[in-house]
Parts: C-alpha cells; structure tokens; sequence
C-alpha cells in the first residue's frame, strides 16, 4: 500500500513508518517539525515539511490507499494554559486533512487518539464503551476528531480506526540493531525524565500528587510498549478491508471493498503502575538513585487510567509482547544511554 504519515517525525510515528517500511509499504511522512525530528525519518521514505492543515491538500491524490494521522500536540498541561493552541492544531488540522482524503477519493484512516479521552472512569479496567469525559482541551481534541471520523464514516463510508494509546515508553529495536526512543524536548514524560535523573542530567524530579485515591498516593497508569503499540497500526490497516463474523466479533472475512465504518480500540498492557512503582523500577534497571519529591497536582491529570484491550484482542489479534515495565524501561535505558548520553 502506498501511505500518508503525518506527524510522521515523531517518537510514535516514527516508529510506525519503520515497520510499515518493513512490511513492504511505500511510506511519504508529513511533518512540521514543531515537535518531530528530520532523523526521525528512514531513509527510503519521501519527506514533505509543513502543517497537515495546508500541506496535505497538496501531497494526497489518489495513488494513496490510506493514512495514519500523528500530527498533534500532546502535553495535557499546556492545553490546559493554552487551549486554543490545542483546537487549532489536534481538531482543525484533522478535518482539513479529512476534507483532503474526500477530495483524493482516500478512504482509510488510523488515528492516534488516547486514553485520555476518558477522565476520571467510573471503573477499571476501561473499556472503550466507557463514557468520555476528557478532563483537559488536549483529551477534548481527540475526543472531537473520533466524533468527527465517526460523522465521516456514516456520512462519506470511510473506513477509520481509532486507537486510543495509554502510556507510551520504552524503544524500539530495528533490524539493523539501532533503536528509537523518546527525544522530546522539553521532556515531560515520567520514564524518560527518570532516566536523566539516574543518569545525572537532572537533580531530582517531582511526581504531581500524593494524595490520590491509589495504594500510594501517586497516579496509577497503564504503560505500553512503542513496539507493541505501533503493531497495532498495521494490524489495523489489515483488518480495514474486511467484515466482522457476527458470532466472534473477529474480522476475518475478506470483501471486494471496504463499506466503511468507525472501530475505536484501547491499546494497553492492562495492568497499573503508580508513579512511585515507576521510580522504584527505574531504580533497579539502572542501579542509580532516582531522588523525587511529591509537587502540588496538576490540574486535568486522572487519578488512575488502566486499559481493557481485549477488544483489540479478538478483532485485531492483537497481544502485548513486552508488557512488563521493568523491560519497557530497560529498552528506553539502553536508548539513552547508546544514542542521546
């Protein structure tokens, strides 16, 4: 298949755009550089710099079978400070780039959505049934594109996955040996941040309350391996061309031609860690102390967050491979210290 990336650049898609290489697809990423990184970007990939919202226009046609939409902002905390940077870029973007595969007759799309959607669930594990109550403008943004793809489908019979990511770490091993791992900067994400701690880039960090109704106080979250969550992608690109058997729910039965439709999928390993047991784990991979002080909360941030996959599961195939976190945070310690120490 010959695919669209956007937000190609960056740690998830980057990621995506190795393996759908590796599967033999032809790959153009899309990618303003606001966030991503041009080496992010494999060799044998074309590359097009600019915003989804008035490049893509000029890059879709009708040569293309799909796309995987990347191409957001994703701090929660600065959309809270600064909403309106989040609904132009996550939700404007989205829908220009919509209007683009409408014009091109390009009918598939996976979307990056998140687990963040949800708020505060009313029980765990979540599924994706569950109700949405994003409790920051950046959840709200995804919130709406799914609305939107949903609208889409009905209206224009695209097909359209959304795939709602808990947390992300670790890095991925590519065949030639190298590895790809979070490099945002600022870094605001706990594995990453905790590694510079033990590797004495930083003095010590904070983890944003302690007074949570959890076994200790700190947020619970469901971490997921990069791997594992941008296997995912493919396989649902595998499934968008066919129907579901009404007594399994797993899509096996080939068609002619896709009808379209909208499926939403949780992608976590299912199981909790508190931001102390993330510490604590770092602590014994590297062997370093990781030195910490609990900080005020921030403002938006759910207690805890746990995924059922199991949808995922019967209709994808899909199954974590490495959903411990002392390996997810093996992966990203190795990553540090060979490509960014």
């Amino acid at each position: 298949m010959k695919l669209l990336v956007a937000g190609g650049a960056g740690y998830i898609g980057g990621v995506v755009t190795r393996l759908l290489l590796d599967a033999g697809h032809e790959v153009v990423v899309l990618d303003d550089l606001s966030t991503g990184r041009r080496d992010s970007v494999p060799d044998g990939v074309r590359f097009v710099q600019g915003r989804v919202h008035d490049v893509a226009a000029e890059v879709l046609d009708s040569s293309f079978d799909g796309v995987l939409h990347f191409a957001a902002f994703i701090e929660a905390g600065e959309s809270v400070k600064h909403p309106e940077k989040y609904w132009e870029n996550n939700l404007v973007g989205s829908l220009r780039l919509l209007d683009a595969m409408r014009s091109a007759g390009v009918r598939k799309i996976v979307f990056s959505s998140t687990a963040g959607v949800y708020g505060d669930p009313d029980q765990l594990p979540i599924v994706e049934t569950a109700a949405a109550r994003p409790p920051n403008p950046y959840g709200a943004s995804k919130l709406a594109v799914d609305l939107a793809l949903s609208g889409e489908a009905t209206a224009y019979g695209i097909a359209a996955v959304s795939l709602r990511y808990f947390n992300v770490a670790g890095a991925h091993r590519c065949p030639d040996g190298t590895m790809v791992g979070e490099r945002h900067d600022p870094e605001s994400h706990l594995i990453p941040i905790a590694l510079q701690v033990a590797a004495g880039k930083r003095d010590g960090l904070q983890l944003y309350g302690g007074d949570y109704p959890t076994p200790d106080g700190t947020c619970l979250r469901d971490y997921i391996h990069i791997t594992d969550l941008a296997r995912a992608h493919l396989l649902a690109l595998s499934t968008m061309d066919c129907d579901a058997d009404p007594a399994t729910g797993r899509l096996t039965v080939p068609r002619e031609s896709a009808t379209g439709g909208h499926r939403i999928y949780n992608l976590g390993s299912g199981t909790g860690f508190s931001n102390r047991e993330v510490v604590e784990v770092t602590r014994s991979v590297t062997g370093r102390p990781v030195p910490f002080e609990i900080a005020p909360r921030r403002a938006g941030d759910p207690a805890s967050l746990v995924a059922s996959s199991e949808k995922a599961r019967v209709e994808l195939g899909w199954v974590p491979q490495r959903p411990s976190l002392p390996d997810i945070v093996s992966d990203a310690w190795e990553f540090y210290r060979r490509e960014l120490h």
